[in-house]
């Protein structure tokens, strides 16, 4: 039994990182206050960590679009997984070459990760699609603000996100 809506909870998990930045903010804040000496430095340390959990928490809140979407989305050993009824397929960090975010047929939000011919769609909203977030944080200069927005906003045309550096020789 449950004294939290159902929408409160959920609006809860989706902020979870970000709350507990938020007491270990609080916790080094009143080490500070209350500290002396050591206490005091390690109050000031505690509270760089705990701003630092904050504004990844946020951006990972902000990445959230919801659950429900059909399949499951795992990430083992930089191997990006997709598992569903139909469509599913493996999609390697190494291969990407662009990954943008794009509008289904129904409006929703989805990812497609491009590796050489292959294109890998995945819903937004699929079960564990934020583990995506930690696979583009990898990639140099992805825009992560772009990707929030158009996961918020689906597009009519694409957005990419990131693609490969070309290099000339």
């Amino acid at each position: 039994m449950s004294f939290l809506r159902p929408e409160a909870v959920a609006g809860l998990a989706r902020w979870r990182e970000a709350l507990v930045g938020v007491a270990v903010v609080v916790l080094g804040l009143w080490w500070v206050a209350t500290g002396l000496g050591l206490v005091f430095w390690l109050g000031l340390l505690v509270v760089a960590i705990g701003a630092a959990l904050v504004w990844t928490g946020v951006q990972r809140g902000r990445f959230r679009v919801g659950a429900g979407g059909l399949g499951v989305v795992e990430v083992t050993e930089r191997q990006v997984t997709y598992l569903a009824p139909v469509g599913g397929g493996v999609a390697s960090v190494e291969a990407l070459t662009q990954v943008d975010v794009a509008r289904d047929r129904g409006g929703r939000a989805i990812w497609r990760l491009m590796t050489g011919g292959e294109v890998l769609t995945i819903p937004a909203a699929a079960e564990g699609a934020e583990v995506l977030f930690d696979v583009i944080m990898q990639l140099p200069r992805a825009d992560m603000e772009a990707a929030i927005r158009a996961l918020h906003a689906p597009p009519v045309h694409p957005v990419t996100v990131w693609g490969h550096p070309v290099r000339l020789n």
